[in-house]
């Protein structure tokens, strides 16, 4: 059932596999694309919705794009039923190739040489109309991975690498 699915829009999908389902709303700061989509239904990822985030998370900088982590997609919308689902998620840095890594490393002292970001596994938000802090506890909370609050630059990090706090 579910090869059938797929191939049908997410309405009708959501009523042929009758499971909770997840979804997320993404926002690309620097590319104005957008995500809004179930991810996971029927106890399974959705490969269509996979590739649409793979390339809205894509590095922005090379247009290369990477598989992002599914568990950082279900921590994203562990935070994102916290902040309120009708709020977008506005990403400012999914995935990174090296070479984008590596650029901003050389700009800034905050940028992790072997950043989780080169592999998908980290990604930096805000959620407009919400206060940055209160989306930080939230990912807090959640002990998914790593948690970088960056007030400054308006951003947390979340990674779901081991669980810390800067």
């Amino acid at each position: 059932m579910l090869a059938c699915a797929l191939g049908t829009p997410t309405i009708a999908r959501a009523a042929l596999v009758g499971q909770r389902e997840k979804s997320l709303k993404l926002f690309n700061t620097h590319t104005g694309e957008t995500f809004s989509d179930v991810f996971w239904a029927d106890g399974q990822f959705l490969p269509d919705s996979l590739n649409g985030i793979n390339y809205v998370l894509r590095d922005h900088r090379s247009d290369k794009v990477l598989p992002i982590d599914t568990d950082l997609l279900s921590l994203l919308e562990k935070v994102s039923v916290q902040v309120g689902q009708n709020h977008a998620l506005h990403v400012i840095s999914g995935y990174r190739s090296p070479e984008s890594n590596q650029l901003l490393a050389d700009r800034s002292g905050g940028v992790a040489r072997h950043s989780l970001h080169l592999e998908g596994k980290a990604i930096d938000i805000r959620v407009p109309g919400r206060d940055l802090s209160s989306v930080r506890q939230i990912a807090l909370g959640l002990r998914g991975g790593g948690v970088g609050f960056y007030p400054d630059s308006q951003f947390v990090h979340i990674d779901t690498g081991r669980v810390r706090s800067w």
